[in-house]
């Protein structure tokens, strides 16, 4: 996450065209932090991070650009031989990038623009009612996603 970047708004936009998802996090510097780039830009879908009782995390970045939630706080990942306990919007965002794998695993034909929509539709809303600059459209359903019709 890091400030306005022509070139990799260039290289967003042009993935986008050629129809590839974008993932990224939304950033962790606090609510009244800058947005997060390549976060928000668009075309890209901005993942912030919620505990296990689904509230955001505290240090998440805000905004308009948020998409979506997913857990990101204590999560047990794999560091060197063992694991650690992690907390941040990458983290968030990696969950997210594994259900659109597995969105289009399961059907390769699937658009861009048919994944996020299938994403924000079947997500959990919180926060205030519909999308907001917290939570986004609310927390990930995988499961309901790859169930959403074609």
């Amino acid at each position: 996450v890091g400030p306005r970047n022509e070139l990799l708004e260039t290289a967003c936009r042009n993935a986008r065209a050629r129809d590839m998802v974008l993932v990224a996090a939304a950033g962790n510097n606090g609510p009244k932090a800058p947005f997060g780039y390549p976060a928000a830009y668009p075309g890209v879908t901005a993942v912030t991070a919620t505990d296990e009782q689904d509230r955001l995390m505290q240090q998440a970045n805000r905004g308009p650009y948020v998409y979506l939630s997913a857990p990101g706080v204590d999560m047990i990942a794999p560091v060197g031989g063992g694991s650690d306990i992690v907390t941040g919007t990458s983290f968030a965002a990696a969950i997210v990038s594994g259900a659109v794998a597995n969105l289009i695993r399961s059907n390769p034909e699937r658009s861009a623009d048919w994944i996020e929509k299938a994403l924000a539709e079947t997500a959990t809303d919180l926060g205030s009612a519909g999308r907001d600059g917290d939570f986004g459209y609310g927390l990930l359903n995988a499961k309901a996603a790859d169930a959403a019709k074609d």
